[in-house]
């Protein structure tokens, strides 16, 4: 599995860490939206779920999954 992020729609809602912190991390951006960083870009399958439930909840559609 591989995640891909769209930097351009990110406006740091934190959905993402909330449900997969193993595998992404808000950074603070002053004076802007913050944004969403991957902490492993290709996770093990055993983090599948909270990955796919961070694409799920995520606001305008920023994350995806392949493979």
């Amino acid at each position: 599995m591989k995640i891909k992020i769209d930097p351009a729609l990110c406006q740091g809602h934190g959905v993402c860490q909330d449900e997969a912190p193993e595998v992404f991390r808000v950074v603070e951006n002053p004076g802007a939206y913050d944004h969403v960083e991957l902490v492993v870009e290709s996770p093990e399958e055993g983090l599948r779920p909270g990955v796919e439930r961070a694409v799920r909840y995520y606001p305008n559609r920023v994350l995806s999954i392949e493979g």
